[in-house]
């Protein structure tokens, strides 16, 4: 039984100060890098065979710290950043929801908007995080467990379209990923299954949505 990881990145900077990333190029906090060795050392024990990671750096970082656990080599895949947010990017949530009222009205209701007047819906993100998926996956051993690194809006669009849930359902039902936490999939004769979502090393660690 094949088995896939999908983590999102320690916090950052931006998540603490409610900023919205996208695909701005942010490091880890001091945190973050922390969140992201005690992370690891728990990942590792699930016996991953195989690491990839979105490029930009705070999951690069995270999936380093696993990397450094396991001994694997660490491969990365564009595919797999975030959303991207156009205009909305370095811009405070406050802000946006001051400047985009009926843009965050829009989303609250479910709906799957571009995102900062030039940036991405989350049918774009499932679009490029699912092909990349199953391209690490085409080559991956009958008890291959991967590991992806990512982001919370692409973690989520990912096991979603893996599971067969739609992605609207997704976004109104199901929590974001917290910061260094992670989700577990089981390949089936019938497809994948979600074994576990927001599984983490400690429950005082909070963590603040990714934007």
């Amino acid at each position: 039984m094949r088995r896939l990881i999908v983590w999102r990145h320690g916090e950052t900077e931006h998540n603490v100060g409610g900023i919205w990333q996208g695909q701005l190029d942010t490091d880890l906090s001091p945190r973050g890098v922390e969140q992201s060795r005690v992370a690891a050392a728990a990942l590792a024990g699930l016996g991953p065979t195989r690491i990839i990671s979105s490029d930009l750096r705070r999951a690069a970082h995270t999936a380093a710290a696993l990397g450094a656990a396991t001994e694997l080599p660490v491969s990365y895949d564009e595919r797999f950043r975030e959303i991207h947010v156009g205009t909305w990017q370095g811009m405070s949530q406050g802000d946006v929801a001051e400047q985009y009222p009926e843009a965050m009205d829009a989303l609250s209701r479910g709906e799957d908007i571009v995102r900062g007047d030039h940036g991405e819906s989350v049918a774009h993100v499932e679009e490029r995080v699912l092909g990349a998926a199953q391209h690490a996956l085409a080559d991956l051993p009958p008890e291959g467990v991967l590991v992806v690194a990512t982001h919370g809006v692409a973690g989520r669009a990912l096991v979603a379209a893996l599971i067969g849930l739609p992605q609207r359902q997704a976004w109104l039902s199901m929590g974001g990923l917290r910061n260094c936490h992670w989700a577990e999939l089981a390949e089936h004769r019938t497809g994948w299954r979600m074994l576990t979502w927001n599984a983490g090393v400690t429950d005082s660690v909070v963590s603040t949505s990714d934007r």
